[in-house]
């Protein structure tokens, strides 16, 4: 039985919900908490507001929630006191640490990069629906917002550990004592949306008949008049009485 769009957001949304609610008790650090769910609940808040004026396909809210449900784990440890590693070895019964030879507890770097491969589809599909970008545009758009986007990110974290100081701007902002952090954030968050376009563009490459026309068509010059002082002097002009 196929399970209606409606059914299939609210379980979703339940759990989610449930998931929130739970991870909301009891927080390692409480005010840590306060701040990674601004913009989580901000998000979420537009996702709401927006399913009936601009409802998402189901891949794209499913890529959504799990982005959104690795945030609420992260906000509940804050990113660098994860557990994961403990779980791993109590349910899968290895280190997952000792596996990839990590020295250091990695789970922001998992979800730096998740955010890239989970949300570069559903911003993509934002891009062809209401900007209608075909061919290149359509995966470098993407690609590029999802790497503008990850590299404010950084800055608000910065502004936020400058402003809060201590160990709460430590806790948010989970170096670890990586100088680092922060480009190798943007890079993963960069290659996982880079993957996830990639990804789009071999299935597309399967099944659109006109794939290769689309994508030449895409650097067709619409406007060959130049912009700049040309347009300003015609914008000038047309204003004149």
């Amino acid at each position: 039985m196929c399970v209606t769009r409606k059914a299939y957001l609210s379980t979703l949304a339940v759990l989610f919900g449930v998931l929130w609610v739970a991870l909301a008790i009891a927080p390692l650090h409480r005010s840590d908490w306060l701040l990674e769910n601004v913009l989580l609940l901000l998000g979420v808040a537009g996702l709401v507001a927006t399913a009936r004026v601009f409802p998402l396909s189901r891949i794209s809210y499913t890529m959504l929630f799990v982005f959104i449900c690795l945030h609420t784990i992260g906000a509940h440890y804050t990113y660098a006191e994860v557990p994961y590693d403990q779980a791993g070895r109590a349910l899968l019964g290895f280190s997952i640490d000792e596996l990839f030879g990590w020295e250091r507890n990695n789970f922001d770097r998992v979800v730096h990069f998740s955010y890239g491969l989970l949300l570069a589809y559903p911003i993509r599909e934002v891009f062809l629906r209401i900007v209608s970008v075909r061919g290149f545009w359509g995966y470098f758009l993407p690609l590029d917002l999802t790497m503008s986007t990850s590299m404010l990110y950084e800055l608000i974290e910065w502004g936020a550990a400058l402003n809060f100081g201590g160990d709460l701007g430590m806790a948010y902002l989970g170096t670890q004592g990586d100088v680092w952090d922060a480009h190798k954030d943007m890079a993963l968050a960069s290659l996982g949306a880079l993957i996830a376009m990639t990804v789009t563009a071999c299935i597309n490459i399967a099944y659109q008949r006109d794939f290769a026309r689309e994508w030449a068509d895409s650097f067709r010059v619409r406007d060959p008049e130049p912009l700049g002082e040309v347009a300003l002097a015609r914008m000038r002009k047309e204003a004149t009485p």
